[in-house]
């Protein structure tokens, strides 16, 4: 293994990115978390804010060597390096350029999900009132819609919910009953 420095993708917790970002830095390492400013709609107004153009990601520079890679994994709300059997992979430096030209332009970047969920994906809902239910995907509906099949009494239920509060989930739904599950998705 070589000690050259490399970009890595890190996974962090739900919501962590910022945290992790900060105790990363306090650690003297090279990290980047690329943001977008995004339209927030709250109840009573709507203002820009900044979030993680790939939520639940950020990218830190380190070497192969296991305990520079240990360190990291030890930072509060690190979930795992992304990579294969073998380990880590790295980033190619230059689509870590090419991010970086993209977020320096200012202007709101849209990250393509639709490519994300392939029919028989297993899915968990993150967010709102579904928070933690499991399904399988089945297709897409349009812009931001998608078809959800639910393990549950074999009924049909319409919801609206936003695109980033469904993920691919790697646990298995075993259950003979199902339930599709309409999510609108703007």
């Amino acid at each position: 293994m070589t000690n050259d420095f490399h970009w890595f993708a890190l996974l962090t917790r739900s919501n962590f990115e910022q945290v992790v970002f900060d105790q990363i830095v306090q650690k003297k390492m090279n990290v980047f978390l690329p943001k977008t400013k995004r339209l927030s709609r709250r109840r009573d107004r709507k203002q820009m804010i900044e979030v993680p153009l790939f939520p639940g990601y950020l990218f830190v520079k380190s070497s192969f060597d296991p305990a520079c890679q240990l360190l990291i994994l030890k930072t509060q709300g690190v979930v795992r390096f992304l990579g294969n059997q073998q380990g880590p992979v790295p980033v190619p430096d230059t689509q870590i350029d090419s991010l970086k030209i993209l977020i320096s332009a200012g202007k709101e970047l849209i990250t393509g999900a639709c490519s994300r969920l392939s029919r028989g994906d297993l899915v968990m809902v993150l967010k709102g009132p579904l928070a933690g239910t499991r399904g399988e995907f089945v297709q897409y509906r349009g812009r931001g819609r998608v078809i959800v099949k639910l393990p549950v009494l074999g009924q049909y239920a319409g919801v609206e919910i936003d695109e980033d509060q469904v993920e691919k989930y790697r646990i298995p739904c075993h259950n003979s009953l199902t339930f599709y599950l309409f999510l609108n998705i703007h």
